[in-house]
């Protein structure tokens, strides 16, 4: 309770809103990072999941999409700090190589979100648009999208809130953001700045959960939701 109303009071305190050390500099920094890997790991596995779910016939599509699925949720146990570490000592610092680990944790759940969303459509429904004389594009935009779309939305606010949170390693390694609070704030046992710092992240994941359900709501139709939710 004490680190709450320290982290209050350190809300409270006219020098954290300006200058390149306020939150505003420090925010703006920390959805920079986050939405450039958020924009690459969407261009990546959002496409990819699709086109693996949408491809079903054939031994040899089956055993591709099993395989980069398995994959990406292999992925997932890489520690994020130590390929940030690996990135920074190949690459260098900057920008660059700090989004390579929040993109590695990114892509497995819009991948895996987009294949399984696009491959569990029901096939009576793929083959009524194919009876109709619908492309095989065509069936995938206007038949198996929209209904994997609550799937895929799901995969994506995943990724989003997973990077939001883990950027604040940027500052480990001399970027900016809101992680500096977190860690400049343990380095000087600085503890009402740790605490607003973790707050202002938890605040922001927040955001991006309501933004997204929002998203839900408006464009997945009431009746794929009302399939959904049974």
């Amino acid at each position: 309770m004490n680190a709450i109303l320290n982290a209050l009071r350190w809300f409270g305190q006219s020098e954290q809103w300006s200058g390149p050390d306020g939150i505003p500099q420090r925010l703006l920094e920390h959805l920079w990072y986050s939405g450039l890997a958020f924009a690459i790991t969407l261009v990546i596995a959002l496409p990819l999941g699709l086109a693996l779910g949408h491809v079903r016939r054939g031994r040899a599509a089956a055993a591709l999409g099993f395989a980069v699925v398995s994959s990406a949720n292999g992925a997932r146990a890489l520690p994020t700090l130590g390929l940030l570490i690996l990135a920074v000592l190949l690459a260098g610092s900057g920008v660059g190589p700090t989004l390579v680990p929040l993109v590695v944790l990114a892509v497995p759940p819009v991948l895996v979100n987009a294949y399984t969303g696009v491959r569990q459509v029901e096939p009576q429904i793929r083959d009524a648009a194919e009876g109709m004389g619908m492309t095989g594009s065509q069936v995938l935009w206007r038949v198996e999208i929209p209904v994997a779309l609550p799937l895929v939305l799901l995969g994506m606010r995943t990724a989003a809130i997973q990077i939001v949170s883990t950027a604040t390693i940027a500052a480990y390694v001399g970027l900016g953001g809101l992680g500096r609070y977190i860690i400049d704030g343990l380095k000087r046992q600085e503890y009402d700045s740790t605490a607003g710092g973790a707050i202002l992240v938890i605040a922001l994941a927040f955001l991006i959960q309501l933004i997204f359900t929002g998203l839900h709501r408006l464009s997945v139709s009431p009746g794929v939701r009302l399939s959904a939710s049974h």
